[in-house]
C-alpha cells in the first residue's frame, strides 16, 4: 500500500530494490490517482494497456538486474509528442483520432531506459496558450484550486505531477510552456538549451523556439531525464552534437556562483507583491549560501513579447499550413471546391487562438509587411541574444520571476489576448536567446497558490542550473509566505 507521494525516482528505486514496492503496484496507484483527480482534466488519454504491459516487462528486468536507469519512473507525455500506435492530437479537433505511425526520439529514449509511459496529457491547442484553456478537450484545472488555471501550454503535464498522477511528465517550451505551468503548480520545470533535446516526433509550433523539457518534483529527476533525453539525433539536424554530461553526478557540485538579478523584472508594476516578497527572500537565501548576487539592468524587457509573438506566429503560419483537409487532419465532407475544402476544414479543425496566431503570422510574412515586422523582429532577437550573452560572460546565472502573478481564475483572461500574451514577459527571454532556464517552487501565498523563481544560464549551462537548484532546494526549505490554515 502506498501511503505517501513519491518525489523522486531514487526513493522508488530503493523501495523496489527492498521489495517493499513493485512497479505494477506503483502503476496501479497512479491509475487510482488519475481516477480520483479526473475532474482536473489533466489526461487526454490513459494508456492502461501499454503502460501495464511495460510495467510488467520492466519489473522482470529489475528482478533480472538488466533494467535501465529510468526503471521505476512512471511518466506522462504532452499530447503533442508522438508515440507509435497511440493517438496524438495536440489537443485539437484538427488531429482528432490521429494514430502516430512512429515514436518521437524522446519517447524512444524513455522506453529504452525503461520508463513507463502512463498517458498523454492535456495542453493548449497546438501548444498555443498560457492557461490550458484553448484545448479542444477543455481546460486543465489547478490542483491547488480547481477554479484556477493550470498554466500553459503544458498544463496537463504540470497538474499530473502536482496531483501525484505520475512521477514526472514531459512538456514542450516555446515561450515558457514548461516553466509557467510548473510555476503555477508548484513543480520544477526545466527548459534546456535550444537543440539540447531532439524535436523529432514533436508536433511543431515554432521550430526555432520549441524545446522539450521535464516537469518533476525533484531536481534529481530533472537531471536524470535530461541525461537520457539529450544528445545528437540523426533525425533532427538542429540537435547539438555537444557531449551530454553526467548531470546527476554533478548535482552536488555546490560551488559559489555569481548571480545577476534582472532589476527591471522585480521593479515591474505587473509583478505580484507576494511573488516579489518570495523572490527577495530567495535572493537573501542565495547570499546566505555564499553566492555573489548583483542587480543588473536589462533595458530590452519591453521588446521581448512583441519580438516573440511576431516570430512565433510567423513560424506557426508556416508549420500549420500542412493541416489543410487534404494531406491529413480534419476534413470537411461538404466542400464544393478545393478552396472551399481548405477553408471549411481549417475553420472547423482549428480553435480561435490557433486561427488568430496563423492569421497574425501570415500577415507579418506577407509582401509589404515582411521587412517591417518579421525582419525587424529577427534583428531585435539578435540584439537580445547579444545582450544576454554579454551578461552571461560575467555571471553564471541570471534570476527573474517566472510569471507576473500566481495562477489566475479560469475564464479571467482568455478573452483578452494581449493580457494573455503579456503574461509571458519573463519567460520568453530564454526562448528568444536559446539559453536554458528552470522554474523552482518558492512555497505558496495566503490562498495556497504556488509561487516560483526562474534561473537562467549560458548555452549548455544546464549543469550549473541543476547544481544551483539542488543546493538552493536542499538547504533550509523555502517556507510559504503565509501557510494555509489546517
Amino acid at each position: 500500500m502506498i501511503l505517501k507521494k513519491y518525489n523522486s525516482l531514487k526513493e522508488i528505486q530503493i523501495l523496489i530494490e527492498q521489495k517493499q514496492l513493485s512497479l505494477p503496484a506503483l502503476l496501479d496507484y497512479y491509475f487510482k490517482q488519475i481516477e480520483i483527480h479526473e475532474h482536473l482534466n489533466a489526461f487526454n488519454e490513459v494508456f492502461f494497456y501499454s503502460a501495464t504491459r511495460q510495467a510488467k516487462l520492466v519489473q522482470e528486468k529489475i528482478e533480472n538486474g538488466t533494467a535501465g536507469k529510468l526503471a521505476g519512473m512512471v511518466i506522462g507525455i504532452k499530447d503533442n509528442i508522438c508515440y507509435k500506435d497511440h493517438v496524438v492530437t495536440a489537443s485539437s479537433k484538427m488531429l482528432e483520432g490521429f494514430v502516430s505511425p512512429y515514436s518521437a526520439t524522446v519517447v524512444e529514449r524513455l522506453i529504452s531506459e525503461d520508463a513507463v509511459i502512463i498517458g498523454r496529457l492535456n495542453c493548449d491547442e497546438f501548444a498555443m496558450g498560457g492557461s490550458n484553456e484553448t484545448s479542444y478537450f477543455g481546460p486543465v484545472k489547478n490542483a491547488a484550486d480547481s477554479l484556477k488555471v493550470a498554466g500553459g501550454s503544458s498544463g496537463g503535464s504540470a497538474v499530473a505531477v502536482q496531483a501525484d498522477m505520475c512521477l514526472s511528465a514531459l512538456g514542450t517550451d516555446t515561450g515558457g510552456s514548461v516553466r509557467q505551468p510548473a510555476a503555477f503548480c508548484g513543480c520544477i520545470g526545466l527548459k534546456p538549451t535550444y537543440g539540447r533535446i531532439s524535436r523529432y516526433g514533436v508536433i511543431a509550433y515554432a521550430s526555432s523556439f520549441d524545446q522539450v523539457g521535464p516537469i518533476t518534483s525533484s531536481v534529481s529527476d530533472a537531471a536524470v531525464l535530461l541525461e537520457v533525453l539529450a544528445g545528437a539525433d540523426e533525425h533532427d539536424s538542429t540537435v547539438s552534437k555537444h557531449a551530454v554530461p553526467d548531470y546527476s553526478a554533478g548535482l552536488k557540485n555546490h560551488s559559489p556562483k555569481k548571480i545577476a538579478v534582472l532589476k527591471e523584472t522585480l521593479e515591474s508594476q505587473a509583478l505580484d507583491a507576494d511573488i516579489k516578497e518570495a523572490m527577495l527572500a530567495a535572493i537573501s537565501a542565495f547570499k546566505a549560501q555564499g553566492h555573489t548576487v548583483e542587480y543588473v539592468s536589462f533595458d530590452l524587457l519591453d521588446y521581448l513579447v512583441p519580438a516573440y509573438y511576431v516570430l512565433t506566429t510567423a513560424e506557426a503560419s508556416s508549420n500549420l499550413s500542412r493541416y489543410d483537409g487534404v494531406h491529413y487532419g480534419h476534413r470537411n465532407l461538404e466542400a464544393v471546391s478545393l478552396n472551399d475544402l481548405y477553408k471549411q476544414s481549417r475553420a472547423e479543425g482549428f480553435g480561435e487562438e490557433v486561427k488568430r496566431r496563423i492569421l497574425l503570422g501570415t500577415f507579418v510574412l506577407s509582401a509589404g509587411y515582411y521587412d517591417a515586422y518579421y525582419q525587424k523582429a529577427q534583428q531585435v532577437r539578435r540584439l537580445i541574444r547579444e545582450k544576454m550573452e554579454e551578461m552571461l560572460s560575467s555571471f553564471d546565472v541570471v534570476i527573474s520571476p517566472v510569471t507576473p502573478t500566481p495562477a489566475f481564475n479560469i475564464g479571467e483572461n482568455i478573452d483578452d489576448p494581449l493580457v494573455m500574451y503579456m503574461a509571458d514577459i519573463f519567460t520568453v527571454l530564454a526562448n528568444l536567446t536559446g539559453i536554458p532556464a528552470i522554474a523552482l517552487p518558492l512555497g505558496n501565498n495566503a490562498q495556497g497558490l504556488p509561487l516560483s523563481i526562474q534561473l537562467m544560464a549560458r548555452h549548455f549551462g544546464e549543469q550549473e542550473l541543476l547544481s544551483l537548484s539542488d543546493a538552493f532546494l536542499s538547504a533550509e526549505k523555502v517556507e510559504p509566505i503565509n501557510k494555509q490554515a489546517n
